[in-house]
């Protein structure tokens, strides 16, 4: 494990009796070069993580690299890992997935690949690479950058925009996931499934549902209650709640141009996201404020 990697930034935590934010402190906070979309928690090296995806684009808006920022939620710390894809020599080549969502168990890390099914990631197999590798799989002008490689390519019959995980009524991660369709209109879907056991098994599918909802970017399941983001333009998103076939609007906001969505039963939050230049917050609602009684003590998340 290479781990610990060299901090790039602190992330600034504000915290008030209605949600815990956390806001980028660099030019993260508006370049329009890298967004940020899929999230997660986990362990990494024996550290409580936060797991945030991002894809880097060209001024075509051409998917150009994507990577995942680590942040230790118990210190102002923050480390890239960067995702990227072998070729039959070995050579490695930018992972060119936008990253929707994130669902994180032990070290294994899959992410929404959108129209190309759910990409596997292995965390304990990083590497770091320099020179003219670093730039390949950053799309950038690094000299050198640690990567996770994929390890598996999962096909699924959904438009694969956002995944997250299942927990059970006491918090407990379930070998589940909720991927989800975004669409402009009320079309898309949203599935739950089985996560398969080893790299060649298949997600296996128990119920596919359409909510009827509009502009969809993030689901994740607490027992029988769901929780579903639904962006909207330039204000704040919304928040759905309830059956997965009978969602209902929540009166607590989502932030502006939201995204993916996380369950944290240690902290008693739900994670959100949101992507807009200048507006990019990573913020944590009470699950409280949802009407969600929460585990207390430690509980680990690594599946």
């Amino acid at each position: 494990m290479l781990w610990p990697f060299r901090p790039t930034w602190r992330p600034m935590r504000r915290s008030s009796h209605d949600t815990v934010d956390l806001r980028w402190l660099t030019a993260r906070s508006w370049s329009q070069r890298w967004y940020p979309q899929g999230i997660d928690l986990g362990i990494l090296d024996g550290r409580r993580m936060l797991a945030v995806g991002w894809f880097r684009q060209d001024k075509e808006r051409r998917h150009l690299a994507s990577r995942v920022s680590f942040v230790d939620l118990d210190r102002p710390r923050h480390r890239d890992v960067f995702l990227a894809v072998p070729d039959a020599d070995g050579r490695l080549a930018p992972a060119r997935i936008h990253v929707g969502g994130l669902a994180w168990f032990g070290d294994r890390l899959f992410a929404a690949a959108t129209r190309e099914g759910v990409w596997e990631f292995d965390l304990g197999r990083l590497r770091r690479v320099r020179g003219e590798a670093a730039r390949q799989v950053t799309a950038s002008t690094r000299r050198d950058a640690v990567v996770a490689v994929r390890s598996a390519v999962h096909d699924i019959d959904l438009r694969c925009s956002f995944l997250g995980r299942v927990l059970d009524e006491r918090g407990e991660t379930e070998q589940r996931v909720l991927i989800g369709e975004y669409r402009p209109d009320d079309a898309g879907r949203i599935g739950e499934f089985v996560v398969p056991q080893g790299p060649r098994d298949r997600f296996v599918p128990q119920r596919i549902v359409s909510p009827g909802i509009p502009r969809l970017q993030g689901a994740v399941r607490w027992g029988d209650r769901h929780f579903v983001s639904q962006s909207n333009g330039m204000r704040p998103g919304v928040l759905w709640s309830g059956p997965l076939d009978a969602l209902r609007p929540h009166a607590v906001p989502l932030p502006t141009g939201c995204e993916d969505l996380a369950l944290d039963p240690e902290r008693g939050l739900l994670w959100s996201l949101g992507e807009h230049p200048w507006r990019r917050v990573v913020r944590g609602i009470p699950l409280a404020r949802l009407g969600v009684e929460h585990p207390r003590g430690e509980r680990r998340l690594d599946g």
